[in-house]
């Protein structure tokens, strides 16, 4: 081989290194650069959407209760213009609860209109009519199904929140136990409720824990069997996946007017 043809296929050989050093280079740049991503999507979704949310709840939990210490509108007299209260009725406990406030009109979609409070996960949470994702749950808000009961009223209550991420404020309800008191304040009373039963896991089809009276369509022993005051939480399981639910009942054990 000739001298030329020798230096010819060195610096051939000079090109195909570094062709393949340039390859491998950008290589493990695009895989740094996806990492990268990835690492600031796990901490948009773990931390930013939390605080965000958490943000916004609070706020409006301050809103709300700022909005029902005003006083009542004035009447053509100039006097108050007061809610008519509901007769005193017979509770879940047969015993008669002091009378409520009648709620005159049904909340508005995605409008938050009442103040969940559960001492024993520190979680205060404003709930709002609806459980949709962009409106009511990735805001923090617990949301409430919308062909349930309302709060205080006879039937079920049933409430639903995120378990992780934006706010997760059901992230601890698997930590609820018998006797724990959960309250539920509105514009006219608040509502205590004590918890009573659970449900590890069911399906998300499983509608019968949110019925009137609450009963698991695929555990059939989980739940009650006659009517009364009940409260339902309602959340994924287990955490960072949506493949079961988990369920929490109350019951109502007391009301008095705000």
């Amino acid at each position: 081989m000739t001298l030329p043809s020798v230096v010819r296929s060195a610096r051939r050989g000079r090109g195909v290194r570094d062709v393949l050093a340039r390859g491998l280079w950008v290589s493990a740049e695009l895989v740094v650069t996806l990492g990268l991503v990835l690492l600031l999507l796990v901490v948009h979704q773990l931390w930013w959407t939390n605080r965000e949310a958490r943000q916004d709840a609070g706020r409006t939990v301050h809103a709300l209760q700022r909005e029902w210490d005003l006083p009542p509108p004035a009447g053509p007299s100039g006097e108050p213009v007061m809610p008519e209260p509901l007769p005193s009725a017979a509770g879940p406990t047969g015993t008669r609860n002091p009378p409520a406030p009648a709620r005159t009109t049904s909340p508005r979609w995605d409008h938050a209109y009442a103040v969940l409070r559960i001492p024993r996960i520190g979680l205060t949470a404003p709930v709002a009519e609806g459980t949709s994702k962009g409106g009511v749950l990735d805001r923090g808000y617990v949301g409430h199904y919308s062909r349930t009961a309302q709060a205080g009223q006879a039937g079920n209550f049933s409430l639903a929140g995120h378990r992780n991420t934006h706010g997760e404020p059901f992230r601890r309800i698997d930590r609820l136990r018998r006797g724990d008191r959960i309250t539920v304040e509105t514009r006219d009373a608040v509502y205590t409720y004590t918890v009573d039963k659970s449900l590890a896991q069911t399906a998300p089809s499983d509608s019968g824990v949110i019925a009137p009276v609450p009963r698991s369509n695929i555990t059939t022993s989980a739940g009650y069997s006659e009517p009364g005051y009940y409260l339902t939480l309602t959340t994924c399981t287990p955490e960072f996946s949506s493949r079961y639910r988990l369920v929490v009942w109350g019951k109502l054990t007391s009301m008095r007017p705000r």
